[in-house]
């Protein structure tokens, strides 16, 4: 055995996301003790950071020291009591692990199910709402990263608040990407991930409460489930000022990368992230459709950093993401659960997300699928997306 140097990818899947250079410094520089007072005041701005990431003052806003199923579990055990009744909407593969989690709780999961590939139905929502009144929680997905569909979170939350549920939200494929206002639209308890639009290594699953979730989990009848995720004993060390308890070692180079990655996305400005996702989505669905393939999701209802194509007809799916892997360190995600096999995701998330990566992907994605003999319409999509990206030249 010898020193591992993984090979240069770019990683356009669903995650993780290519790390910018400033956060792989970051990583590199020396690890101090967690309760150093340097490293504390580094908290400090974490939680301010994140804070303006998620667009909220909530005190219980931090990063969970584990990837963003953590963050959702997290979520689930401080909130979910044994013999709840919670509201799950599914619309993909992470509704239903929202729905493992809720049963791993001992409580009831009740489901709103819509059809992968388009949004959660805020009027099948209600319905389920008024059919069961005793239910506590309302559960769902922003940007289902299994589709690549956005949901409107805050028609979602002013239904779920209107019959005196909490709304939990994941977040993960949506953070610094897309819209997010956690106050503004009244979240209740969210959580994501570093390795999204954040251009983080994965490893850490930012969350936030809300006053009324803190108060819920304060009323607990029964004992978080989980010691280490139990917030009550955790806000001892992401607490405010300058002591701390003890809970658990911190992950800390990891955190010195996420608060790179958050400064960044400070630097850039929120509203100013979300346009160049945008505007790169754009060049690339563009240079898609001018090679004559189609998205599964409505426009709409499109994440800008997460795009569900269809992979044409007689073409074998993984033989062209081996091909993207080995003829050009390109990384394009799979299908998952329903749309395994019928599907290409393509990230365009984070530091990925700029001008060459778009051009990258879809030249070489035409190139694969031409010496596939696709039924494609052969060099026409970089052009396209040219246009897009840099008009008048």
């Amino acid at each position: 055995m010898k020193s591992f140097h993984p090979p240069q990818r770019t990683l356009m899947g669903p995650g993780p996301s290519d790390v910018n250079p400033r956060i792989l410094e970051a990583l590199s520089r020396p690890t101090i003790g967690h309760l150093d007072p340097a490293f504390i005041t580094m908290m400090d701005e974490m939680k301010e950071l994140l804070q303006y990431a998620f667009q909220t003052k909530n005190t219980i806003t931090m990063p969970v020291s584990a990837p963003g199923s953590a963050g959702m579990e997290t979520c689930f055990v401080n909130l979910v009591e044994p013999g709840d009744k919670i509201i799950v909407c599914q619309n993909g593969v992470f509704g239903a692990r929202m729905k493992e989690n809720v049963e791993r709780c001992g409580a009831e999961a009740i489901m709103v199910e819509d059809t992968w590939g388009t949004v959660v139905d805020a009027n099948k929502l209600e319905d389920t709402l008024k059919a069961n009144r005793d239910a506590t929680i309302v559960a769902f997905v922003h940007a289902e990263t299994s589709t690549g569909v956005c949901s409107d979170v805050k028609t979602l939350v002013e239904i779920t608040h209107r019959y005196d549920c909490l709304a939990i939200v994941d977040a993960v494929t949506s953070l610094g990407g897309i819209p997010l206002h956690v106050d503004e639209w009244q979240i209740d308890a969210i959580y994501s991930g570093t390795q999204k639009c954040l251009s983080c290594m994965p490893g850490l699953s930012p969350v936030s409460f809300s006053e009324a979730a803190v108060d819920k989990i304060k009323t607990r009848k029964h004992k978080v489930q989980s010691w280490f995720m139990d917030l009550n004993l955790v806000m001892g060390y992401w607490g405010s000022g300058g002591k701390r308890a003890y809970h658990h070692t911190a992950p800390i180079n990891a955190l010195y990368g996420l608060h790179e990655g958050l400064l960044i996305l400070r630097e850039e400005g929120l509203e100013q992230a979300w346009a160049r996702h945008s505007l790169h989505y754009q060049a690339l669905r563009t240079g898609i459709e001018a090679m004559g393939l189609s998205y599964v999701v409505e426009e709409s209802a499109r994440l800008p950093q997460l795009n569900a194509i269809r992979i044409p007809e007689g073409i074998n799916d993984a033989a062209v993401r081996q091909q993207l892997l080995e003829q050009y360190h390109l990384e394009i995600g799979a299908g998952l659960g329903e749309m395994a096999g019928k599907v290409w995701r393509i990230g365009l998330m984070g530091y990925a997300s700029n001008p060459r990566n778009v051009l990258f992907c879809l030249g070489a994605l035409d190139n694969v699928l031409t010496s596939m003999d696709a039924a494609i319409d052969t060099g026409r999509a970089v052009a396209a997306a040219s246009n897009i990206l840099f008009p008048g030249e």
